[in-house]
């Protein structure tokens, strides 16, 4: 189930990144497309499968936030992550919105890498 899993979770990973640019650059053009219903729902259910497989890999590997550090630190990003993407598409001025992106993209950075090495940058082991 271990693999199932994990390969659920990258693919709800790259929808969720690729959905985010996509909206971006639609918010840029102010484009009407971003009030369609598959814009408005669909990265809300790209992102809850994500959240879903990310806890069902929490429990069949064992490691949890707050118990493991790496586990604790992927999920502090993951948060600043969301907060930034949130504000990159609603922020008042198109300067806000820039940096708040460019930020989203710097947390899911460091998500991959703790993801990728299990070791936290920079929380204590």
């Amino acid at each position: 189930m271990y693999m199932a899993f994990k390969h659920l979770h990258l693919l709800m990973v790259v929808l969720s990144v690729i959905l985010l640019f996509i909206r971006f650059g639609m918010m840029l053009k102010g484009s009407p497309l971003l009030q369609t219903k598959l814009l408005k729902v669909g990265p809300h259910l790209v992102d809850t499968l994500l959240i879903l497989s990310a806890i069902a890999l929490m429990l069949t590997i064992n490691q949890y936030p707050f118990v493991n550090s790496w586990l604790t630190e992927k999920f502090i990003a993951l948060l600043a992550y969301i907060a930034l993407a949130v504000m990159a598409l609603r922020g008042r001025t198109i300067a806000i919105r820039w940096l708040c992106f460019l930020g989203s993209l710097g947390w899911l950075g460091l998500m991959v890498r703790v993801a990728l090495s299990k070791q936290p940058v920079f929380l204590p082991l």
